[in-house]
Order: C-alpha cells, then structure tokens, then sequence
C-alpha cells in the first residue's frame, strides 16, 4: 500500500503515459482477456460490422487502463480536483428525496470510471453514501480498493451482510450504492433472467430483495466521458416503491438502464468479465 500511495501521487500526464504502456502490454502484446471481449462485443452488438466492432474493442482497453491509473489516484486525489474531473450534472435530483429525510438507491453500471463516480457522490450529493461491495481474496487489493472508495466518507457494506447492515442503519438518511451488472456466480446467488443487450442474461435477484426490504426510491447514474480523465454523472429516477416481495420489475429497469448507456457509449462498459458464463 506504501508503494501504491506514493505512485498515486505522480501527476495525470505521468500517470496516463503509464497508461499508454499498459495499452500497448495487454492488447498489443498479452491480449488480455481478448477472446471474452471480442466474444462479448460480437453477441451484445450483432447489428454492427467487423470494422467497428474492432474500434470498439480497441478504445475499450484504452479505457480500461485509464480506469486502472484513475483508481490508483484516488488514494491522493483533492476533492477540489475530483470534482472537477467527475461532474454530476443534477444533484438537484437527489436532493427533492433529501429534503424529505427520504434515503434511496444508488445504482449504476460498471461503466468507466464506476469508482470515481462512488467516492465523488460523497462530495456532491446531499445525503450520505453507503456501498456495497464484494470482499476480494487479496487483503492487499482489498485494503487498496476500501481506502480509496471510503476516502470522503462513503461508508462500506461487504455484500454477505447487506441485509443486517440495511437494517441496522435504516434510520440514517443515505444513498445505498449498488451495482448488480455482472454475472451472479456464486451458488447461492438467486438468479432473474432478463433480456439484456441481445442475450438472455443472468442478474442478482438480490436487487429486488434490496428495494422490497427498504422501500427506497432508486435512482440511476449514467455515467458519459467527456475526454480523457473527465467525466458527467447524470441521474433520473428508474423504480419507485411500493415494491411487492418477489417482484423482478426493478432488476428490468435496471437492466434496461444499464443497457442504454451501453449503447451510447460502447468502449466504456466492463466488456472484459465473462458476463455470460452460463444461458438459461
């Protein structure tokens, strides 16, 4: 961690330029994951053409390494500078649930740059932050991602004690963060397939279990890049209770969601996990 926060404190141009090595190592060199992503891209966008789809893939690992030195700055960031690099276009949005001691749901995609977005909503939004997250077998990863998601207060949920944490803290005004994209691959996990980007897809049930036990309002942030190491956060709101006990329709709105911003910006979705490991 000692290494990872003085690297943190190099400047953007330093950092980007490690960037563009990176670039070139895993898909000029390694191919990181090539085969998922071309995969993925080929099944999720059948209606376009060779030719783009390779751009697509392309910009997308660009992104992806701009993610990883991004998230890397976050240890040393200023929140003066934060805000400045991750704009949030209306927390006015947030702030009508706010005035009313109303908490609610924070969902969004694993759309670059997602930790950016987290830790910079405890600086813009008008209520407190809790996220949920999964623990990483790697202690040293995991302290690495809690000290820069927890930097401006966002207080962490490990996924296993969502439930107790949701209810012990029921009466603190707040913005549960979640993000439930990507394939639900433990055994446990319950599983609501949906139709998502041309494919019967897998997505947590647990979602639904989340809004039906809080009855909060849930408002998505789509997130857009402006250029390289700026971004705009735009929210509206997808699901309002009152949500029946067994009913998928928030996992559909947010899928549907998800799948918009997908759209709109390709290159900038997390194409590299195995997103469809296993079909209905």
């Amino acid at each position: 961690m000692i290494l990872l926060r003085l690297l943190s404190h190099l400047p953007f141009w330093v950092l980007y330029l490690f960037s563009d090595f990176l670039f070139f190592v895993s898909y000029r060199v390694v191919g990181y994951r090539k085969k998922i992503v071309q995969k993925n891209l080929k099944n999720s966008f059948p209606e376009k053409g060779v030719k783009e789809i390779k751009a697509i893939e392309k910009q997308f690992y660009k992104d992806l390494c701009d993610y990883g030195v991004e998230t890397l700055k976050l240890l040393t960031i200023s929140a003066e500078e934060l805000k400045k690099r991750m704009v949030y276009k209306n927390p006015e949005l947030v702030k009508k649930f706010s005035d009313t001691n109303q908490s609610i749901l924070l969902l969004t995609s694993h759309q670059f740059n997602w930790e950016w977005l987290l830790t910079s909503g405890c600086l813009y939004l008008p209520l407190g932050v809790d996220f949920v997250y999964q623990k990483q077998s790697s202690k040293t990863f995991d302290a690495f991602s809690l000290a820069g998601r927890t930097r401006f207060g966002a207080f962490p949920i490990e996924r296993s004690q969502v439930g107790r944490e949701v209810i012990r803290r029921k009466n603190i005004l707040r913005g549960v963060a979640i993000m439930a994209d990507q394939f639900p691959g433990h055994s446990s996990d319950k599983k609501h397939w949906t139709q998502f980007l041309n494919q019967n897809t897998a997505f947590f049930f647990g979602l639904s279990q989340v809004a039906f036990m809080t009855q909060y309002p849930a408002v998505f942030y789509g997130i857009r890049k402006i250029k390289r190491g700026y971004y705009e956060a735009e929210g509206f709101i997808v699901s309002m209770p009152p949500y029946e006990k067994g009913s998928q329709q928030i996992v559909d709105d947010y899928a549907k969601a998800s799948e918009k911003i997908i759209q709109y910006y390709p290159a900038g979705w997390l194409w590299s996990h195995n997103r469809w490991k296993s079909r209905d």
